[in-house]
């Protein structure tokens, strides 16, 4: 079949789309390298596949849904169609290209343990995704594991709704759990498939079962028991008796799922003692509530006492301290700026204190309610003379939203350098990466990030240069700004 396919290479789909180098193929589909613009050349796949007329149109809508999905542990579909190619009708997808599957590691080692955990995270944070909304991903294979710009991600082209029969599906699929021959996709086919892929990167070959049970002597001897737990859970027969994704993530957390946790036992003893202790509450509640409201009138009457000498104190004290109008001045409205701080000067020894005379009844004027003298609004220009570099006047920081799936992949710390220019009126007008990391998935979300920063404003056209530092790691991510030093 692949003579087939090849003869395709150099033909172009619909006129955007060339098919660039055949990859792999089987009788009823073909994937080719193609361009997309924005990802370069090779920097995407496409696969053409042959379905009947009657499932062409559903089979387009499944992928036009998986199109509109984002985590970061799911391939992205880049766009879709019909096409032909010489006589024959195919449908088409565009996605991300894989650099890596794992079905292409396995037959050269299995994986390790710590390995074999560093798939099962991010696959059951895209497994969670997609249950929560009604999907599943339908064909969990180590062919469908792929490695895309060193992040793991699950195939996206395989996505159904759950419910979906699986009959509907262009191609048979290994490792089917046993109710597929009369259930439907389901998150519990998921998990099963999950289960079988497992053990297929741990022993480079498909669990065995006996009488429909797993055959626990096929797992290598020193698999360490949480992972034998996983997956005799993953492949119990009963679909109710496997684990959601979430039950996954907690068992490898080395927590019991919720599933499990034995529920207490209500006794007649129990249900007598909680009637007594909210009758014994709401009684006391009954008697406070009484108490409080006695309480209540002296305690008002003397804080309005209270509160109309302070007042009075106040405004005599205003009247003695205000300075005499000066001559020929006319009054500013306060400043909405925050005034600075008064300098505090202390008198050399043996200096008298000043003592400001107490104004004349003429002396005194009515003057505006907003007449208070205040500080000079503070420049941008003195804030950052003043303010430490370390710490530039920020007026949004943007922090990147990293879901728990993908902070869970990180190992130590990921760091991020971006140089970004301000223009004047506070918005970064450009960016160039000064330390990318090891990441571009995380390097992408310190990029969005770090445009959607602002600064103080310059009274002047001049652009100014800011240092944005972005620090990823499983417990959380920061970000601060400095004043680069060239």
């Amino acid at each position: 079949m692949t003579e087939v396919w090849t003869r395709w290479e150099g033909q172009l789909v619909n006129g955007v789309f060339p098919l660039r180098r055949f990859l792999r193929g089987s009788e009823h589909s073909a994937v080719f390298l193609t361009d997309h613009q924005g990802h370069g050349p090779d920097a995407a796949v496409i696969k053409l596949i042959t379905a009947p007329e009657a499932l062409a149109g559903r089979q387009l809508a499944y992928w036009k849904t998986a199109a509109a999905l984002s985590h970061p542990h799911l391939t992205r579909l880049l766009d879709c169609g019909r096409c032909q190619l010489g006589e024959r009708q195919f449908l088409f997808v565009v996605m991300e290209y894989a650099q890596e599957t794992l079905a292409e590691i396995l037959p050269q080692r299995p994986l390790t343990a710590q390995e074999a955990r560093a798939m099962l995270l991010p696959t059951l944070g895209a497994l969670e995704f997609l249950h929560r909304q009604n999907l599943v991903q339908g064909h969990l294979t180590p062919a469908n594991v792929l490695v895309v710009n060193d992040r793991l991600t699950l195939a996206s082209d395989t996505i159904r709704p759950a419910g979906e029969p699986r009959a509907v599906s262009a191609e048979s699929q290994s490792g089917d759990p046993p109710e597929a021959k009369h259930g439907a996709l389901s998150g519990a086919g998921d998990i099963w498939a999950l289960g079988i892929t497992f053990v297929q990167a741990i022993t480079q070959r498909e669990p065995l079962f006996h009488e429909g049970r797993l055959e626990l002597r096929s797992l290598p001897a020193d698999l360490p028991p949480a992972f034998v737990k996983i997956i005799k859970r993953c492949l119990s027969a009963d679909p109710a008796s496997r684990p959601t994704a979430a039950d996954l993530e907690t068992m490898l957390a080395g927590r019991s799922p919720a599933s499990e946790r034995p529920a207490q036992p209500v006794t007649a003893e129990a249900v007598a003692a909680a009637s007594v202790a909210a009758a014994t509450e709401r009684h006391v509640a009954h008697v406070d509530r009484s108490r409080r409201h006695r309480s209540a009138v002296p305690l008002i009457l003397a804080l309005v006492i209270v509160l109309l000498g302070a007042w009075a104190g106040l405004r005599l004290l205003r009247l003695r301290a205000s300075p005499p109008a000066m001559i020929g001045s006319a009054s500013r409205p306060a400043s909405r700026e925050p005034a600075a701080p008064a300098a505090v000067s202390e008198n050399p020894p043996g200096a008298a204190a000043a003592i400001v005379p107490s104004p004349t009844a003429a002396d005194v004027k009515p003057a505006p309610a907003a007449s208070t003298s205040v500080a000079a609004p503070v420049t941008p220009q003195q804030l950052s003379t003043t303010s430490p570099v370390s710490s530039p006047s920020v007026v949004r920081e943007e922090i990147p939203n990293v879901p728990r799936s993908a902070r869970d992949t990180i190992r130590g710390h990921i760091k991020v350098l971006i140089r970004v220019s301000v223009d004047s009126a506070g918005a970064v007008a450009d960016q160039t990466i000064e330390l990318a990391g090891p990441s571009k998935y995380f390097l992408r979300l310190a990029s969005e990030a770090a445009d959607k920063w602002k600064f103080v404003p310059a009274d002047n056209d001049s652009t100014r240069h800011w240092l944005l530092q972005f620090d990823f790691s499983r417990a959380g991510t920061t970000a601060s700004a400095t004043a680069p030093k060239s």
